[in-house]
Order: structure tokens, then sequence, then C-alpha cells
């Protein structure tokens, strides 16, 4: 089947390079560290129950999303969310730190396909950021909105001199929001079911079993089940 590899959508983006620039005191190394070289830090939006002391965007909905007490300091950020027509779960800065790299990785179940959405809006790059979606580089500048397929193998590099920020909305997907995929410019990538890789995924989950990578390991079997499915009809 074909899936939306990355896509440039079509939305009015206000100027965020102000609010990209504030409040440098407040930034958090990003959790995931074992996916990265050099420095990347977190300044969280819009996270589960507001909080500011923890850089992972979703801690499997145990807690509404809400905004965080720094989006006051952020009204373009606010003026972006304010127009986006879908539920909007997680929004946060992300800097890639001058030199710093984020080694290939993918982030299970997070593309349009699977109702979820990561949307980058660019504020300060240069030319010398690699950014790399199923090893296809983005050019992806200020004012603009990319969606990329997290569940596809990405990777970034910063090699210039300066920070690399983005603005970064995870949103579920509606009515809306398939609207505004339908009008925009996409790369498409054809996707062969995986069948042993996402069996090990649930295999690990189920290892780990807890409530929440149980509930996650069963619903990965019913997706994967129902593509099968389809991929075979």
């Amino acid at each position: 089947m074909e899936v939306i590899a990355f896509a440039k959508l079509n939305l009015k983006v206000p100027n965020l390079r102000e609010d990209g620039s504030a409040g440098q005191n407040k930034w958090l190394p990003h959790f995931n560290t074992r996916d990265y070289e050099g420095e990347w830090v977190v300044l969280p939006l819009r996270s589960p129950g507001g909080r500011i002391d923890t850089s992972i965007p979703d801690l499997m909905g145990k807690n509404e999303y809400i905004d965080t007490t720094h989006m006051k300091d952020f009204p373009a950020v606010k003026q972006l969310l304010d127009t986006l027509q879908c539920p909007v779960l997680s929004a946060r800065f992300l800097n890639l730190k001058a030199g710093a790299v984020i080694k290939q990785h993918r982030d299970v179940e997070l593309a349009f396909e699977r109702g979820e959405v990561r949307l980058h809006f660019p504020v300060q790059t240069n030319d010398q950021v690699e950014f790399y979606v199923n090893d296809i580089r983005l050019n992806m500048q200020p004012g603009e909105c990319w969606y990329i397929n997290a569940n596809l193998p990405h990777r970034v590099n910063n090699f210039g001199a300066t920070d690399r920020i983005h603005l970064v909305i995870d949103c579920k997907v509606n009515d809306w929001l398939t609207s505004v995929f339908t009008d925009a410019q996409k790369h498409l990538f054809k996707l062969e079911v995986n069948v042993e890789e996402r069996r090990q995924i649930i295999e690990i989950l189920r290892f780990q079993n807890t409530e929440t990578s149980l509930k996650l390991a069963n619903d990965i079997e019913q997706k994967l089940m129902a593509e099968i499915n389809n991929y075979e009809q």
C-alpha cells in the first residue's frame, strides 16, 4: 500500500522567529538520549497535564493535553494553534544545537494513515541542516509547514554553526486535516507490510508486561492483521 512519506502543507504560518528565541533557560534535554549525539533540547508548550518538567510529549493518554505555563510567552504559537481545526496534542520547540546529530530512528505508529500526524514548523535553520525521511533530504524553511511520516526511518544532522529550531505539533487526523492533506504537495511511498519486524515490536512490548505496553502491543497486532488482510485483497 502507499503511504505519505512527507508533505508540504498549504497552511498560513505566522512569524515564529521571535517566539523561538525566548525562554532559553527553560529548555530540557530531549528524553531519548539513545537516538542523538550532541545537544538536543525541548521547550514544552502543550503537554499532558500541562507539565513543564518532562520532555516526553506523550504519556499514553493518562492526562489531557493542555497549554503549559510557557505558552503565554509565545503569542505567535498560540495564534497558530488557534487556526488548526483539529485536535491538538503536544506542541513544543525542538532545538538541535550546532554540531548535533539525530540518529536514524522511527516513531512507531506516528503517521497520517495511523490517525496522528507530526507537523514541523521551521523557526531557525541553516544550509547545513540535513533532514532525511526515508533517505530523501527535505528543504524545510521558516514560514513553511511540513508533515513527516515519523513511522518511516528519519534522521537529522546539523553541521552548521547555528542552532536549528523547529516548532513541532502533534495532531489527531479529522476531516479538516484530511482536506488540508488533499491539497498538499505530497511524496508517496509504497509500503510493504513487514510482518516480522512488527511482530518483534509486539513481542518486546509484551515482554515489558505493563498495562500501557500490553495495550499498545494489542493495538499494533490488530492494525497489523488489518494491514495483512488489506494487502492480500
